[in-house]
């Protein structure tokens, strides 16, 4: 929901940032491994309480997660790099609450709800860019060029990265803010089926 906003402000340093990678020579595809390597810190990070660190990874993973479009923009993009973008931002977002779930016992429970949650979100988004893909629906690129259709939703990176940084700061509450978010992710998923059927209802 907020990505638009949100892109309109960082997409202009962005795009320097990934000429110039792009100038020495740097591939977009070694640009988000690195971020998943990155972000994957987080895991031992939150499950050891150092939650500061993993914030700072988090935000770090992010980073290059917004380098690796940029750069791909200023080489050769390709379907594989959009592919490959997809499958480590989905294995990131995954880590985040396993983080939390081994920190504390009680989070457990609310780490797997939310969990579900990001499936839902995730099979919707995906199976939605497959929908579009099958129609020749046109992405409306209101959220920057991308290498596949964009449905959008309640929860997007945005919200979700939001909802990480308040998991950080206030780790006392994680299962409200877990079960909030979660909440938000079904409700998102459920509106993209809805969005789904009603653009077959209209072609």
């Amino acid at each position: 929901m907020l990505d638009p906003v949100l892109r309109r402000w960082i997409d202009p340093p962005l795009d320097r940032a990934g000429a110039w990678l792009a100038a020495w020579g740097i591939s977009a595809n070694a640009i988000t491994l690195t971020g998943l390597g990155v972000g994957l810190l987080a895991v031992p990070l939150l499950a050891f309480g150092q939650y500061g660190m993993a914030l700072l990874v988090i935000l770090l993973n992010r980073l290059l997660d917004g380098l690796d479009g940029a750069v791909a923009r200023h080489t050769r993009p390709s379907a594989f790099g959009g592919y490959l973008d997809i499958v480590c931002d989905m294995i990131f977002y995954a880590a985040v609450p396993l983080g939390f779930a081994l920190a504390q016992s009680d989070n457990a429970v609310w780490a797997a709800l939310l969990l579900a949650s990001f499936v839902g979100t995730c099979a919707s988004f995906l199976g939605r860019a497959i929908l579009a893909a099958g129609r020749r629906e046109r992405d409306p690129g209101k959220r920057g060029r991308k290498s596949f259709f964009h449905a959008a939703g309640i929860i997007e990176g945005t919200e979700t990265i939001l909802a990480f940084v308040f998991f950080c700061l206030l780790p006392q509450l994680f299962p409200w803010l877990a079960a909030g978010v979660a909440t938000l992710c079904f409700w998102t998923a459920a509106a993209r089926v809805l969005e789904a059927h009603s653009a077959e209802s209209e072609s």
